[in-house]
């Protein structure tokens, strides 16, 4: 039989029959391995125990204690064990797929009354009996004729149409968790008992179209969350139990800051109060931008097809387009305009106009540019996915021997802004080339280089996304995380070598030739409505002060402190403070709730007392004691406490 070679983590090779599987491999190493093996590495690909290795290679034994291995198995194995489960309760279920995904899995079913909460209960104890009984799991290759023979003659219809999708030459792999069967292309566990029992948790089902098509049949697909142990899925519940109670969109009601409706779906209606958040974060954001030697523009918003056909665009992202036509009075034709979907092409027509030399570089446009993308009903999500948002957008024209200069400058720039608006901590990922991708080699190199470069000389802790690039260029994506530990990307820089070259971008080098400057495409909130969302839950609605909407209230005890009220309020205004006064008849107690439930920081009750000392009480939000304060000395703090960051 012919030999193979296996080489393991720590450099040492294995001789091996051919056909050797993960399994009898870990076994040959110790009986300790052998139990306590879940899947395996094999040339970077996650290995199933049962499958054959027939080549050279490279191996990793996976256990338990390998986190992202383990949540993997751990997570489609449930999958699976919740759609057997489903099965036999509900035998005439038709069952689709069920993937992983972040913290769980869903999986689709085709059945003709709802599932209701109490029967994620059934499916739940169901699961549980299964891990229970620690059916082995195995797998195998079957011919593609045989396995469709084999959904058709069980009335499986999904099944089918999942094998008829399956390429030419990749292995039609069967599944059996015990007696049940499922397609699918693994790995997973060795039997159902090696599933903790305890650490899943069944959340909720929605509606979905079979393979995203509206024109297909609406299935139910039921979500769940898994874990590795009990006391991580409690502090997940625990993490989604205080995100629900920092919902932006809850927030935004209760503190008045903007609503949605269905006459503009996926479009923003800022209040008075949202729309003063959003001016704050706006001016903070110009400010930065002027330090750091961007000239602001403004682009138009509905642009001729011409420009998006040459830019790509129309052939590449049309549907996500809003198309206008209107007849021209000059012509007998529709002229044919979109909404703006992104600035880029705009702003290479401000850098076309006129010559530019080598000495005008790094030439930095950028513009709060107002765009507008068609995303399907069910993906809109408060202010976190829109349809109308404006980006912080910018682009840098610049040479190949700029770009790791304007890198570094770059996340500079990002990392104090994201520290003055409170996240401390933030990841970065590296994209590199992709498969299909325009330029060179060798400016693909450069860039890539001028990239890592640009990190390392800020820090030296990122991650590689291999071949997750755009086909213009290498990418940076920055992930922040916010109070409860969640990660939201916002912000990004890209090299762009494409763009330039298709809107026919130049300057006049050294040499007195013409030459394409790279186009740095990057945004550090990404949009405005998006990071004001991110804002809004990060603190739970206590925004800082100095981006508080309604920074100050001043309210009345007795109808006799009316007039003083209105004094402390116009100093507070004269000082730069936002505030109002409430001098209703009700009783300062319903007051200072209400303005509590709407976030005001600094509520201030005066009396007769505070008449006669000329002094406010004053109540902060969050703290349960209050205290009494001069006037000339509270406003005197309140003032600091107004400035934003970068003007203390």
């Amino acid at each position: 039989m012919a030999q193979i070679s296996l080489t393991f983590p720590d450099g040492n090779s294995r001789d091996y029959d051919a056909g050797v599987t993960a399994g009898e491999v870990a076994a040959s190493i110790s009986k300790s391995l052998e139990k306590k093996a879940i899947s395996a590495t094999v040339n970077g690909r996650h290995w199933d125990l049962q499958w054959p290795i027939d080549e050279d290679a490279s191996i990793a034994i996976h256990t338990m204690q390998d986190d992202a291995q383990a949540l993997e198995l751990i997570r489609h194995d449930l999958a699976h064990i919740m759609a057997r489960a489903v099965q036999e309760i509900w035998p005439d279920v038709k069952v689709t797929i069920g993937p992983v995904i972040q913290h769980g899995w869903y999986y689709d079913f085709d059945r003709s009354e709802p599932f209701t909460p109490e029967d994620l209960g059934r499916i739940e104890q169901k699961m549980k009996e299964i891990i229970n009984l620690r059916d082995p799991v195995r797998t195998e290759v079957w011919d593609r004729t045989d396995a469709i023979r084999h959904y058709e003659q069980n009335g499986e219809p999904y099944k089918v149409e999942l094998i008829d999708a399956i390429p030419e030459g990749e292995p039609v792999r069967m599944y059996w968790h015990g007696h049940w069967q499922d397609l699918c292309r693994g790995p997973h566990l060795a039997h159902t008992g090696q599933v903790p029992a305890d650490a899943f948790k069944l959340m909720n089902v929605a509606g979905a179209y079979w393979r995203g098509d509206s024109s297909r049949q609406m299935l139910q697909r039921i979500y769940g969350v898994g874990f590795k142990n009990k006391n991580d899925l409690k502090a997940h519940l625990t993490m989604l139990e205080e995100a629900a109670k920092r919902d932006h969109r809850k927030l935004g009601r209760e503190m008045e800051l903007f609503h949605f409706q269905e006459e503009a779906p996926g479009m923003v209606f800022w209040h008075p109060n949202g729309w003063t958040v959003y001016r704050a974060l706006e001016d903070y954001m110009r400010r930065q931008l002027t330090k750091a030697g961007y000239k602001e523009i403004k682009t138009p918003q509905v642009v001729d097809r011409k420009l998006w056909e040459a830019s790509g665009h129309w052939d590449k992202y049309r549907e996500n387009m809003y198309i206008t036509e209107i007849d021209e009075e000059h012509a007998n034709e529709k002229r044919v305009n979109a909404l703006k979907p992104m600035n880029c092409p705009c702003h290479v027509q401000v850098y076309n106009t006129g010559i530019k030399s080598y000495r005008d570089l790094p030439l930095r446009l950028a513009e709060f540019g107002s765009c507008h993308r068609y995303e399907a009903h069910g993906a809109l999500h408060g202010l976190m996915r829109v349809r109308g948002f404006t980006q912080d957008d910018a682009h840098i024209f610049c040479t190949e021997d700029q770009i790791e200069q304007e890198c570094g400058k770059f996340i500079e720039l990002l990392s104090n802004v994201y520290r003055d608006t409170g996240f401390t901590k933030f990841d970065i990922k590296l994209s590199t080339r992709p498969e299909v991708r325009v330029g060179s080699d060798e400016v693909w190199d450069k860039a890539e280089a001028a990239l890592e470069k640009a990190i390392l000389s800020v820090r030296n802790d990122f991650e590689v996304d291999p071949g997750e690039g755009a086909f213009y260029g290498p990418k940076l994506d920055f992930k922040l995380t916010d109070a409860i530990g969640r990660e939201w990307q916002c912000g990004t820089f890209q090299a762009d070598f494409n763009l330039p070259e298709r809107l026919d971008a130049s300057y006049i080098g050294q040499d007195g030739e013409k030459h394409r400057p790279v186009m740095l495409h990057r945004a550090i909130l990404g949009s405005f409505e998006r990071f004001i969302g991110i804002l809004i839950e990060n603190y739970a609605g206590k925004l800082p002060f100095w981006l508080a909407p309604r920074q100050v209230v001043v309210a009345s005890i007795v109808s006799d402190a009316d007039p003083y009220v209105h004094e402390v309020v116009d100093i507070l205004r004269k000082a730069g403070i936002r505030a109002e006064a409430d001098t209703r008849n009700e009783k300062i107690n319903y007051k200072v709730r209400e303005h509590s439930v709407g976030k005001v920081p600094v509520i201030l009750a005066i009396g007769q007392r505070e008449i006669e000392e000329r002094t406010v009480n004053v109540r902060r939000l969050g703290e349960k004691q209050t205290k009494t304060q001069g006037l000339d000395e509270l406003v005197a703090e309140l003032k600091d406490e107004a400035l934003a960051p970068d003007q203390r």
